[in-house]
């Protein structure tokens, strides 16, 4: 009877341990150190609403607006993830050609040798909220004719949005899609 009571207060203890009070202290660490990444990276607009977070991109589909990546999971983030098919795939053939169609009916202005890659192509997990700054860039003619803001100024919101490689020697310089949009709705 003393094992099983000694065993029953060690499997309590250590519960307490890992399950309350671990979670709790690292909880606390975040929420003093870094709350806004440790409530999600929250983005709110100007009126202060939560309307997205900044790492996890949304679908933009109006002219006015840039567009991000292709997400074959409609950038739900209950199941990160994508097909990722291989080169000899004929569905990966097939879905490029639909990405570039799409590409040249809303960016007629743009030619396709001109189309970067990302813009054509799944992220890993389904859900990036960065494109390159060329796919920012290939993007100004169209939202330039349908919001009336002047190409020079988009560009220069596209350098302002754009963020460095990461200890300035990884990853590769990215443009955050929903903080960027934001931009333009300010400049409306």
């Amino acid at each position: 009877m003393r094992i099983i009571w000694m065993t029953l207060r060690t499997t309590f203890s250590v519960a307490i341990v890992c399950c309350i009070i671990y979670n709790i202290a690292v909880w606390a660490v975040a929420q003093a150190a870094a709350p806004d990444k440790a409530n999600g990276s929250l983005v709110k607009n100007a009126e202060g609403q939560v309307i997205g977070s900044s790492l996890i991109g949304q679908s933009f589909t109006d002219p006015g607006y840039f567009h991000g990546r292709v997400s074959s999971i409609d950038y739900d983030a209950n199941g990160s993830g994508t097909p990722n098919y291989a080169p000899s795939n004929p569905e990966l053939l097939t879905r490029a050609e639909q990405s570039i169609a799409d590409w040249q009916s809303q960016n007629p202005d743009v030619p396709v040798s001109e189309l970067p890659i990302d813009l054509i192509t799944n992220s890993g997990s389904g859900l990036d909220p960065h494109i390159s700054p060329a796919s920012a860039e290939a993007q100004v003619p169209r939202v330039s004719a349908a919001t009336g803001i002047a190409a020079d100024k988009l560009q220069q919101l596209i350098k302002d949005h754009t963020q460095g490689r990461s200890l300035g020697l990884f990853g590769e310089p990215a443009v955050n899609v929903l903080e960027l949009n934001l931009a333009v709705q300010a400049s409306r």
